[in-house]
């Protein structure tokens, strides 16, 4: 992993709170969705290696990362680490968001199979 202001001792030793204060900080200025979201992504291995409480860190940071700016590579490759800091309804939003193309095609074979078996079916059984 890069080093963006924190290295990897750092994010391994400062408490939760100076982690987070220093986290939203670079993302302010620097607007770089992809390293904060390395940087969380590395909280939560932290959080898995030791005691200390690293659950949904900077939540709303990464709400707005994901739902208010450009869908980029980065964030399709790492939504799924995510899945916890998001609601159903947002989680959907998010999906279109990210996944345009494959939305698109969910929904055609889903009206297709309505309207070539769906209803066939239907009216074959009530007969």
């Amino acid at each position: 992993m890069k080093e963006y202001g924190l290295n990897n001792k750092k994010l391994f030793s400062l408490s939760r709170k100076t982690l987070e204060k220093r986290i939203s900080s670079y993302y302010h200025e620097t607007n770089d969705g992809t390293a904060t979201l390395e940087m969380l992504i590395t909280l939560q291995v932290r959080e898995d290696l030791c005691k200390a409480d690293f659950s949904y860190v900077l939540r709303t940071l990464v709400q707005r990362i994901f739902l208010k700016t450009r869908s980029t590579a980065a964030m399709r490759r790492y939504y799924l680490y995510f899945i916890d800091y998001f609601g159903k309804e947002d989680w959907q939003l998010l999906s279109v968001k990210l996944f345009p193309a494959q939305t698109f095609i969910s929904e055609k074979l889903e009206h297709l199979y309505s309207q070539v078996i769906g209803k066939p079916l239907t009216s074959l059984a009530e007969s």
